[in-house]
């Protein structure tokens, strides 16, 4: 038999070996996500044969709109035209090298690791092993070759010196003793030096990965949910006027983000009456998810609540109070909606020749029609929807929540949102999908900034650490940003059925401090509306998506308060803004819950404990690495309560806790260490 003939490579010289490049999501297929300010830290194995020296840089650099199009940069050589951005790394060990990069501008980029081997990093090696004096004295002629190719690649006063190195080298190379010999050729300044202008002509590259940045909202962010049509006094519909008044009331809670159902004309075909029944009576309002009526579709504003211009106007009141409006986008449509007449074809049938409504058994929900992404008419219907996100852009919107986005085809979402993000890359998506984790997860690959979560139905310390353990530290956390909600419209858990007030708070505190995004569904959560339509349901008796609510704001129970103070909390710490940081912490009571996250840089330090249990006193003893928030055995240190505002003075690192529910089921604590000055001064960092 014949050997295999094989071309030869383009380059054989290319000894370096990049492998096993962290973080990645499925080979480079979709983006690592960051926001603005973070840092992304690359790792990567980078080796080569026998024993030479091995240096690598971590490069980056924006994706332009033709590789958008292509599907792919061009790197090394073919790439030079093009600007990559670098820095070092360093080994940290078993041939894996280590770099970082903070990004502070958004859009996306490519990120690669380059590596190469290191010519003079294996010279000044192998002369440091040297003992032998002939041995010595010729490696010193083979260094001063080196720096002579060193400063052939510099420029100005770096390469000067480096030529006068590589004289002195060559001239000593014939006299002096050994040790001045070494001395001179292993000066660190001057590899410091030499180190700048590598030879990496035969550098190999990994295949350049994507990565997302976004803007910070993308990541941090407290969501105040409202329906417009109640905003008024509940008996008349409300208007985006009423809407406006509301705007300092959502500030001075602390929302950065106030988030509208939809605001499009409802359908009056087959219209939902009080508590979803099937028959509506003339003054029913319907609901808002049942999109499109005679006066209009997705591009429309409900008559009722005002014009385009009052819209606009609200946007900007909104943007005054530095909150940022969020829009419902649901892809579906009313029975009653132009395209259902206009385009017949984007949705789909049954035998009999009507319309399939949607249905998510045993819910029916006959007042909507979903699209058929299988449609032959795919191209016009997928160009259609897109246009409704860039309309309310035009509009001023720039944070979406999209509703079921799930049960739409995964191939468009992935175009839609590429293609909105590649003329406005602010553009925050928030995936509506309580499904399965494959699904969900999927969705956060495609492009979503943030998803809804499972924290609705995670109740037990072994439930709530278990599934943000695995948001936080799991493969998912360089993609799937969590939003997490107590409550929305559609969900009223049994929790808070039966728990009373400290369950709110408790859930409450939960969402705020376990996520860097949370959101609640109000005025329902502060006024803790608590009846469910029948017993085992999790719909709301009276729920306002089918009818206008009058909310009784200032009831002296409201939870208006507490929620301002935690969003105070939560903007003073930096530790709150974050989710990569968080860990649990041990407490010896199964309904006391501890957890701790810092800040970046880790001067913020967080500690948070709830009693989980909103019916009963309970008591425990937390355990803190003391080392883990900088602070030396034996030390005293203060935990400030900033719920309460109280101060404690703790000095070892198992602590006695004890919350009443009926008080206040959590602490959240600053962790400040005390310092004693050379003057006897006592404070705390």
């Amino acid at each position: 038999m014949r050997p295999w003939l094989v071309e030869l490579p383009p380059e054989g010289r290319l000894r370096a070996q990049v492998e096993a490049v962290t973080p990645q999501i499925e080979g480079g297929r979709f983006a690592v996500k960051r926001v603005v300010g973070d840092s992304l830290i690359v790792e990567a194995a980078c080796f080569t044969d026998g024993h030479d020296a091995v240096s690598a840089i971590l490069c980056w650099r924006r994706i332009e709109r033709e590789e958008e199009a292509s599907g792919g940069p061009e790197v090394g050589d073919a790439g030079a035209r093009r600007h990559w951005h670098a820095v070092p790394m360093v080994p940290i060990g078993n041939d894996r090298w280590r770099g970082t990069l903070r990004v502070n501008e958004i859009g996306r980029w490519w990120y690669t690791v380059s590596a190469w081997v290191d010519g003079f990093r294996s010279w000044r090696a192998e002369l440091a092993r040297r003992t032998e004096e002939a041995d010595i004295r010729s490696a010193l002629l083979v260094g001063a070759v080196l720096a002579r190719a060193a400063a052939s690649r510099a420029e100005g006063e770096d390469r000067e010196t480096l030529l006068a190195w590589s004289g002195r080298l060559r001239e000593e190379s014939v006299g002096g003793s050994v040790s001045e010999l070494k001395t001179l050729a292993l000066d660190d300044a001057m590899a410091e030096l030499a180190g700048r202008y590598p030879d990496r002509r035969f550098s190999t590259y990994h295949t350049p990965l994507p990565l997302e940045v976004e803007r910070e909202r993308a990541g941090y962010g407290a969501w105040y949910e409202m329906f417009p049509r109640s905003a008024g006094n509940g008996v008349e519909h409300g208007r985006f006027a009423d809407c406006i008044a509301r705007l300092p009331a959502v500030a001075a809670m602390g929302f950065d983000v106030l988030y509208l159902p939809p605001i499009h004309p409802v359908g009056r075909e087959r219209r939902k009456g009080p508590n979803g029944s099937l028959v509506a009576g003339p003054n029913d309002v319907g609901s808002p998810w049942a999109i499109g009526a005679a006066e209009g579709g997705h591009t429309a504003i409900h008559p009722q609540l005002g014009t385009a211009a009052d819209f606009r106007q609200l946007v900007e009141q909104a943007r005054d109070h530095k909150i940022e409006i969020a829009l419902d986008i649901a892809l579906q449509c009313a029975p009653d909606h132009p395209w259902v007449v206009e385009h017949p074809t984007w949705f789909r049938r049954r035998l009999d020749g009507s319309v399939q409504y949607a249905e998510n058994p045993p819910k029916k929900y006959q007042d909507i029609y979903p699209f058929d992404f299988e449609s032959d008419d795919w191209r016009a219907m997928w160009q259609a929807l897109a246009s409704i996100f860039r309309h309310w852009i035009d509009e001023g919107v720039r944070i979406f929540r999209v509703d079921n986005p799930h049960t739409k085809a995964f191939p468009f979402w992935e175009w839609a949102i590429s293609s909105i993000r590649r003329d406005y890359p602010d553009t925050i998506f928030l995936a509506e999908a309580f499904t399965r984790p494959s699904v969900m997860h999927r969705l956060a690959k495609l492009g979503f900034s943030q998803s809804y979560t499972y924290f609705t139905w995670r109740n037990t310390r072994a439930e709530l650490t278990a599934y943000f353990e695995e948001l936080t530290q799991g493969s998912g956390r360089e993609y799937f940003r969590p939003n997490v909600w107590p409550n929305t419209p559609d969900i009223l858990p049994e929790y808070l059925q039966i728990g009373g007030r400290p369950a709110f708070i408790v859930r409450f505190v939960l969402a705020a401090t376990l996520a860097a995004t949370y959101g609640i569904y109000g005025p329902a959560f502060e006024l803790q509306e608590s009846q469910p339509r029948e017993p085992g349901s999790e719909e709301y008796l009276d729920s306002e998506k089918y009818q206008l609510r009058q909310w009784p704001r200032d009831r002296a129970d409201s939870l208006v308060s507490l929620i301002g103070r935690v969003n105070r909390i939560r903007r003073e710490n930096p530790a709150l803004q974050n989710n990569a940081s968080l860990r649990f912490l041990p407490i010896d009571n199964e309904q006391l819950m501890a957890y701790a996250k810092r800040s970046e840089d880790g001067r913020n330090v967080i500690v948070v404990v709830v009693n989980l249990d909103p019916n009963n006193v309970h008591t425990g003893w937390l355990d803190l690495d003391l080392s883990q928030f900088g602070i030396a055995p034996g030390s005293s240190f203060q935990m400030h309560d900033l719920l309460s505002g109280v101060h404690y003075l703790w000095s070892s690192a198992r602590n006695f806790i004890r919350l009443d529910p009926q008080r206040m089921p959590a602490h959240i604590f600053r962790v400040r260490q005390h310092v004693r000055t050379e003057r006897d001064f006592d404070y705390f960092l």
